[in-house]
């Protein structure tokens, strides 16, 4: 009998690298060993309560379907998030999104074609390829390089990716993996890309609140001319510790391409609604909570950056943003030691568990001598963290990897 077959997609996606090696650590807590989960971007800070306040008051007696493009009451605390960051936008130049991830998928249904491609500066946040695959759409990576602090490359460089199958170029800013924010240059040099060749240009800033060392955040959404080509994806789930929430938006002045986007968005109906009652909460905290957290994850990169630094032949990115950081370490495979690291090793019963930064990359071959570490973890936790990856390190060289 002839086996039956799932579809071409089913076997092309990617197994995320930040989830694939859980088995070993589940394995490992079955053993009695703590890890310390440096692995994903879920961080230990605690939610706002006024967020779980906001949804015990919500006093409707059923769950009834909301619109499609989101409540009216949180599309006008987005507008004013917003404006607040010069942005300059309607109501209805922003659509609620079930989490970021669906305001990248539909952004790439609405542009590209099965097909067409999207320019990204490698490494990349992992699930864009996840997102390619479901869509149909092809991802041209555009290598950057540790030893540059991740920055793009000359506009020449950028520029030979461009074909005619092009239809846009993708910025994540503040980076995931990298934690690069982008210059004011930088971006200008892509926007002025963009308007040269007619592409969408899609920017991914779920990072902005935690861009560090006095630098500035800048949003595509602050260049002029090029607001027809302009697509911003957001989600509250890093900037208010609520992940598990599943907010996000796309925020465009296409008027053409939010119509599009709200017929994909009436396919699945509508965005979570008692997440949404919550998310309005978060929105009026205002920017003390955003300084009390900033100062928080700042303390940690110090922290996660001077440990890496101490430990021999480690090459180390000190972010500029996010709560990401990435390093090169004298070994062939990183994924191999941190699967040894769960399986083999530990410190009086505790070990940890990064994310191999060979599936952030698109070029086959990058990456597989360096990992991500989330610095999402206290102090403490990180200081014993980087005790074991050290020590850890120093006894699996021994092995002869």
């Amino acid at each position: 009998m002839t086996k039956i077959k799932l579809s071409q997609r089913s076997y092309d996606i990617q197994a995320s690298p930040i989830r694939k090696l859980t088995p070993y650590a589940d394995e490992a807590k079955r053993r009695g060993i703590k890890v310390y989960h440096l692995n994903i971007g879920q961080p230990d800070i605690e939610t706002p309560p006024v967020y779980w306040e906001a949804i015990r008051k919500y006093g409707e007696k059923v769950l009834k379907y909301g619109p499609s493009n989101g409540i009216g009451l949180y599309l006008e605390s987005l507008k004013k998030y917003y404006n607040n960051l010069a942005f300059n936008v309607r109501s209805d130049d922003i659509f609620v999104t079930t989490a970021g991830s669906e305001a990248i998928i539909f952004s790439f249904l609405a542009v590209m074609n099965p097909g067409e491609e999207v320019i990204i500066p490698e490494p990349y946040y992992t699930n864009y390829n996840g997102f390619a695959t479901m869509t149909g759409v092809k991802i041209v990576p555009l290598t950057t390089f540790i030893e540059e602090g991740f920055k793009l490359p000359p506009v020449e460089k950028i520029e030979e990716k461009i074909t005619d199958r092009t239809r846009a170029i993708l910025l994540c800013n503040p980076g995931n993996p990298t934690g690069t924010a982008y210059s004011e240059e930088e971006l200008s040099m892509v926007v002025e890309l963009a308007k040269k060749y007619n592409l969408f240009l899609i920017a991914d800033e779920v990072y902005r609140e935690f861009t560090y060392d006095g630098l500035k955040h800048t949003s595509i959404m602050e260049f002029p001319g090029i607001e027809k080509q302009a697509i911003v994806v957001d989600s509250i789930s890093k900037r208010f510790s609520a992940c598990g929430a599943r907010v996000g938006c796309i925020v465009s002045k296409n008027k053409e391409l939010m119509e599009a986007v709200m017929k994909f968005g009436q396919a699945r109906l509508c965005p979570p609604t008692l997440e949404q009652i919550g998310a309005i909460a978060l929105h009026n905290l205002g920017k003390d909570y955003f300084k009390v957290i900033y100062d928080e994850y700042k303390l940690r990169r110090d922290n996660l950056y001077e440990g890496l630094t101490s430990i021999t032949d480690v090459l180390v990115h000190k972010p500029q943003g996010a709560f990401y950081m990435v390093a090169r370490l004298p070994v062939k495979d990183t994924e191999d030691f941190a699967i040894w690291l769960l399986r083999d090793f530990d410190i009086d019963g505790e070990t940890v568990m990064f994310a191999p930064l060979e599936g952030f990359y698109g070029t086959q071959g990058l990456g597989k001598n360096e990992l991500r570490l989330a610095y999402i973890l206290n102090c403490h936790d990180i200081e014993k963290s980087v005790i074991i990856l050290k020590k850890g390190l120093e006894k699996y060289l021994l092995t002869g990897q």
